[in-house]
């Protein structure tokens, strides 16, 4: 088994603490409903968000992908960090053992946040993957993920 690691970083304007309880306590409920065309539900199998929880994504239809099960390893919500990883489905597209993300918010000098995530991803066998497919499409949906949660932080700031 290889393991190819990716590093990124995305900077918003909503603050670490604001950003984190939308995005990762209350992403559950609040993601599909932000990006219903990307995500249809989150439903708990095991758990309920704390470390060892086991989660269903079901993905809205026409993506590329059906679904995916993600097993909570780690929460602190004093430091901001989230690590999760995907253990069963379409987005391992039957090369890789499991995908865990590494997520951590920091404030950033302009008052707002960055977002560092590290993903690594666990290989079948001798599988090699290429890391402009992996780069791109990370950044894409972390991307959309990030604005679109930072967009309607914006527009309902009583939310948070």
């Amino acid at each position: 088994m290889g393991v190819f690691t990716y590093e990124s970083e995305i900077v918003t304007a909503i603050p670490p603490a604001k950003m984190f309880k939308a995005c990762i306590l209350d992403g559950d409920t609040l993601i599909p409903k932000i990006v219903p065309q990307v995500f249809k539900s989150v439903e708990y199998l095991e758990g309920n968000g704390e470390p060892g929880s086991i989660r269903k994504v079901t993905f809205a239809q026409g993506n590329q992908f059906n679904y995916m099960k993600q097993k909570v390893e780690a929460l602190d919500t004093e430091k901001f960090e989230y690590i999760y990883s995907v253990i069963e489905g379409d987005p391992l597209m039957n090369m890789l053992d499991k995908i865990t993300y590494e997520i951590k918010l920091e404030d950033s000098p302009g008052g707002g946040s960055i977002c560092k995530t590290s993903s690594k991803y666990y290989t079948i066998g001798d599988i090699e993957l290429k890391e402009e497919a992996i780069k791109a499409g990370k950044e894409k949906a972390l991307g959309v993920l990030f604005k679109s949660i930072e967009a309607y932080l914006v527009a309902n700031t009583n939310a948070y």
